[in-house]
């Protein structure tokens, strides 16, 4: 698999992790996870778009 590739879906992967920890994180009033979550979202969202920018770069 490509490295822009292999960016690009464990960025969703993160992504989706997060978003689960910070639902989580809210139903049950626990602001660590929810900030936990929050983190891991947006460091995939980083990461997807690093894989977007090498996959621009022909890497």
């Amino acid at each position: 698999m490509k490295s822009s590739t292999r960016d690009n879906v464990e960025g969703k992967m993160h992504q989706v992790k997060g978003k689960i920890k910070e639902t989580v994180g809210k139903v049950v009033h626990n602001s660590n996870l929810e900030a936990e979550g929050i983190a891991e979202k947006i460091g995939g969202e980083a990461q997807e778009k690093i894989g977007e920018i090498k996959k621009v770069k022909g890497h």
